[in-house]
């Protein structure tokens, strides 16, 4: 009786190994399913910003007003007849030179002469 008990032991673990730890076992199963859980994410992730770069592409396209902008705050661009104020902070260790450098700065004279 005893051997019988011990056989049918060894056969219900056996039975057991494939269904925890095997190729389609349950925990293979969980971990794919928290993989595909953080490759949703980053989906999502990927597809907000490619939503907002084709509403830029849109925007660059349509109108001339993303173009100024951009150009505004990334190359220190003015328009004519505009005039540029720099305001510097005092406990800046910065010379005020080397901050110039490194924006485009258009000089020339002022046309005020368009008011009157």
């Amino acid at each position: 009786m005893r051997l019988i008990t011990l056989a049918l032991t060894a056969l219900l673990i056996l039975i057991q190994y494939p269904l925890w730890l095997g190729k389609g076992g349950w925990l293979r199963a969980w971990d794919l399913d928290q993989h595909v859980v953080a490759a949703q994410k980053k989906n999502d992730e990927l597809k907000a910003r490619n939503a907002k770069l084709e509403s830029e592409v849109q925007d660059l396209k349509d109108g001339t007003g993303a173009i100024e902008e951009r150009a505004r705050y990334e190359l220190g661009m003015i328009k004519d007849g505009e005039i540029f104020i720099q305001v510097v902070d005092p406990h800046n260790k910065v010379a005020p030179e080397s901050a110039l450098s490194s924006a485009t700065v258009r000089t020339g004279t002022i046309d005020n002469t368009a008011g009157r």
